[in-house]
C-alpha cells in the first residue's frame, strides 16, 4: 500500500482526480468534548453567558466541513451535498458526543470534511464553555464510516482493533503499530525520505537502542554520524524529523521500536 499524497520522490503533492468517475460520496466522524458536570448541566440548561453553544458548534463544524481545503493543505475544494453535525449530552460520562456526516456526488471522498466538522465543532464547544471550565478536553476524534470510491465502503470496527501508535514519549506501556524493526534487540527503525534519501544514498536502517547515548532523537543523530559522516546532514536547519509521524525536536525522547523519520520539508503541488 503507499500514500496518495507523496508522488515517486516521496514529496507530498496534491492528487489528480480529473480521470476518477463520480460517484455518491458519505463519511461520518465523532468525537467528544469532556467536561465538569457542573458544565455540562448549564450547557443542557441554556445558562451558559455565551447563548445557545449547540447552535453555534453546529454551525462551525458545518463551516468548517465545506472549508477543509483551506485549512488541510493538499485537500481538494468539494461541492458537499450535506453536512450535518449532531450532539449527544453524555450525563454519565460528563461530555459532549459530536457526530458529523459529509456526502456529495464526485471524484474524492469527505473523510477529512467530516474529521473536520467535528475537529471544529469541538473547538467552538470549547470556546463556548471555557469562561466556566477551563479543564475541558477534547478527544477520540476518528472517522465512523465512508461509503463510495475506488476503496470501497469502511465501518470502524468496535474495540481494540489496531495498537496505538507511540508517540515517542515512553511512557511505559505504550505499544507501537507492529514491529518495526529487524533485529531481536530493542531498536528504532529510521527512515530517510524524499530528497534527503537519494543525498545519502539510503532509504531505511535499524539502529540498536543500546548502541545510543542518550534516547533521544539527538542521541540517534550521533549514532548515525558515528557510523557515517555524511550522516551530518540531518542536523541542518531544513531537516525535519518525525517521531511515529509526530513532529520531533533533538530532546524528543525515543523508545523500542519507534519510527523516526528524517525529511526536507513539505513542498507543495
Amino acid at each position: 500500500m503507499s500514500l496518495t499524497h507523496l508522488n515517486t520522490r516521496g514529496e507530498a503533492h496534491m492528487v489528480d482526480v480529473a480521470d476518477k468517475p463520480e460517484s455518491r460520496r458519505e463519511a461520518t466522524a465523532s468525537g467528544h468534548i469532556q467536561m465538569k458536570p457542573e458544565t455540562l448541566a448549564l450547557l443542557s440548561e441554556g445558562g451558559l453567558p455565551k447563548g445557545d453553544v449547540l447552535a453555534t458548534a453546529r454551525i462551525a463544524g458545518i463551516q468548517a466541513a465545506k472549508r477543509t481545503h483551506e485549512l488541510i493543505p493538499l485537500c481538494h475544494a468539494l461541492a458537499l451535498s450535506k453536512v450535518s453535525v449532531d450532539f449527544n449530552l453524555d450525563e454519565q460520562n460528563s461530555r459532549v458526543e459530536v457526530v458529523a456526516t459529509c456526502r456529495l456526488n464526485g471524484r474524492t471522498g469527505v473523510e477529512m470534511e467530516a474529521l473536520t466538522a467535528v475537529s471544529v465543532a469541538c473547538l467552538t464547544l470549547y470556546d463556548m464553555c471555557k469562561a466556566v471550565d477551563k479543564d475541558m478536553e477534547i478527544g477520540g476524534i476518528h472517522l465512523d464510516a465512508k461509503q463510495g470510491g475506488k476503496s470501497g465502503d469502511y465501518r470502524r470496527q468496535e474495540g481494540p482493533v489496531a495498537a496505538p501508535i507511540v508517540t515517542g514519549e515512553g511512557a511505559a506501556g505504550q505499544v507501537s503499530v507492529g514491529s518495526r524493526c529487524d533485529i531481536d534487540s530493542a531498536c528504532v527503525r529510521v527512515k530517510f525520505l524524499a530528497e534527503l534519501r537519494e543525498r545519502l544514498g539510503v532509504s531505511d536502517i535499524t539502529v540498536p537502542l543500546d548502541s545510543l547515548p542518550s534516547t533521544d532523537v539527538g542521541g540517534l543523530k550521533s549514532v548515525l554520524v558515528k557510523r557515517d559522516p555524511r550522516f551530518a546532514q540531518l542536523s541542518e536547519g531544513r531537516v525535519l524529523c518525525a517521531v511515529n509521524q509526530v513532529m520531533a525536536l533533538d530532546a524528543t525522547p525515543i523508545t523500542n521500536d519507534d519510527e523516526v523519520a528524517f525529511f526536507p520539508p513539505v513542498t507543495g503541488g
